[in-house]
């Protein structure tokens, strides 16, 4: 249906065959994308897993440190103990561009240098516990925000995966086959055109010559009388 609506002429000929040429080398290209960005986002799926498994056993232990400490502490000393912390962190955001994708890259500095500002309060009145429930939490922090960086990259990346999927599908089924089904209609009906064109040179060849055959003939009966 769509072939019959172009018209069949050789300058449309020549576009339809430099759209096909386009097409099948973005086709191409888009192919590769689309495979490259499967190959990367199998692999950060695969980092995601493992960071993930290890956030979780360090937010676990950290709870189980805290659920000790709290026992062994009254919850008033607790609150008090975690009530004015002395470290601060600052969270930075940048970007990295991965196959089109602006992935995010987390990062972060913390207000000073010394790791032992990760306690807020005196040693003397707290549990052991708390003390490795903090330090948990603190080990675990890296962790977190890279698996928080490499689940909004999968997450970007499967949609821009599917983007170049529709893409390639439209391509690869819709307009390449449009394109091929089109230069096939205009080079029949110009051939067509060309073939009704020497028949009709050949049938005003064959007038032609019966004129004159004709003209020669009164010419000699002209003579004889």
């Amino acid at each position: 249906m769509a072939a019959t609506q172009v018209n069949p002429t050789r300058m449309e000929l020549s576009r339809q065959k430099k759209k096909l040429v386009t097409a099948t080398k973005g086709h191409k290209l888009l192919k590769d994308k689309r495979d490259e960005l499967m190959r990367q986002f199998l692999e950060l799926v695969r980092e995601n897993m493992e960071l993930r498994l290890k956030v979780e056993a360090g937010i676990q232990a950290a709870n189980k440190n805290f659920v000790v400490a709290k026992a062994s502490m009254s919850e008033e000393m607790l609150h008090t103990a975690l009530m004015a912390p002395k470290q601060g962190v600052y969270l930075e955001v940048d970007k990295k561009n991965v196959m089109s994708v602006d992935i995010p890259v987390l990062s972060y500095k913390t207000r000073t240098a010394d790791e032992n500002d990760i306690y807020s309060y005196g040693f003397a009145f707290t549990s052991s516990d708390l003390d490795d429930a903090v330090k948990s939490l603190a080990d675990i922090l890296p962790d977190m925000l890279k698996l928080s960086e490499t689940e909004k990259a999968c997450q970007l990346m499967a949609a821009e995966i599917e983007k170049t999927r529709r893409r390639v599908n439209a391509l690869e089924h819709v307009i390449i086959p449009r394109a091929q089904a089109n230069i096939k209609y205009i080079t029949m009906k110009l051939d067509e055109n060309e073939r009704a064109t020497q028949i009709r040179l050949m049938k005003v060849k064959d007038m032609m010559l019966e004129e004159a055959h004709h003209y020669k003939e009164k010419q000699k009966i002209a003579e004889d009388e």
